[in-house]
């Protein structure tokens, strides 16, 4: 399965930029659990930052999570809703 990975390169100064990101696809084997756990793959077909992020991307920050790690995916949450 191809699986693409936003990889966080500098911490950012001023407005981030192209040059502060990059967009990596890799592939990836995926293992369903045979635990009979509840656990659920999921496609994400959009990627819209919250604005808590851009803290997360300065050296200096003050959030309550901690700051990406450059050469490192970006990490964050995700939450699923219903269809209507």
């Amino acid at each position: 399965m191809s699986n693409k990975q936003v990889i966080f390169k500098n911490y950012v100064v001023g407005k981030v930029k192209d040059s502060d990101l990059e967009i990596r696809t890799s592939q990836l084997r995926l293992e369903l659990p045979e635990d009979g756990t509840n656990d659920v793959l999921v496609k994400n077909l959009y990627l819209s930052p919250d604005p808590y992020m851009r803290s997360r991307m300065k050296e200096d920050y003050t959030s309550y999570v901690p700051p990406f790690t450059p050469g490192k995916v970006s990490s964050t949450v995700c939450f699923l809703l219903p269809p209507p």
